[in-house]
């Protein structure tokens, strides 16, 4: 087993961005690919975005234990970390590096304990998350009035991540996990 980096926050506050970023910048890091019974969105695909299964699939994944955590994200919608995911990379003697919703970075945080680093990154303000979403160009209305509904209460459980990030600007935002990171590493 090795070390893993837990990025999670609310949608539309940027956590992808950054997480690109910091891949481009620790080549010892691997992105693992969550599970999903969601439709892909737009270029998205299979493997590469996500692992795109079927509502029975992923029920069937659940009852042979093949997730180290798993949840029903939204009404019909389940997102989970595949044991075969994790083991992949760290046969390579990779950092995992996560990018999951924040119900999700907490279950693996309390899993995995002191090898786990959590970041949880923070939107300025829910007008600026707003203002995020419906810059995306890609969600129907009520997907955005269910995100932001969603993220009222992802935003409580902050505090049960190792390090909040303020992304009020992305170059800084970028910084300051890079070397919260180091210092994790160093551990």
């Amino acid at each position: 087993m090795g070390k893993i980096i837990i990025f999670s926050a609310p949608s539309g506050s940027g956590k992808t961005t950054i997480v690109r970023e910091l891949l481009k910048s620790f080549p010892q890091f691997e992105f693992s690919i969550s599970a999903t019974s969601r439709a892909p969105r737009g270029q998205e695909q299979h493997g590469v975005d996500y692992y795109f299964l079927s509502n029975e699939e992923f029920r069937q994944k659940v009852d042979e234990g093949a997730f180290v955590e798993w949840e029903e994200v939204y009404q019909g919608t389940c997102y989970g970390t595949l044991k075969s995911e994790m083991e992949r990379i760290w046969s390579k003697g990779h950092v995992i590096l996560f990018d999951v919703d924040v119900m999700g970075g907490i279950n693996l945080k309390r899993i995995f304990g002191t090898e786990a680093c959590s970041i949880f990154i923070m939107p300025p303000s829910m007008e600026e998350l707003e203002r995020r979403l419906r810059g995306r160009g890609t969600d129907a209305e009520e997907v955005i009035l269910k995100r932001l509904g969603k993220a009222e209460f992802e935003l409580q459980k902050a505090p049960e991540f190792d390090h909040t990030v303020v992304n009020d600007n992305l170059a800084e935002a970028i910084r300051e996990t890079t070397r919260r990171i180091e210092e994790f590493l160093k551990k």
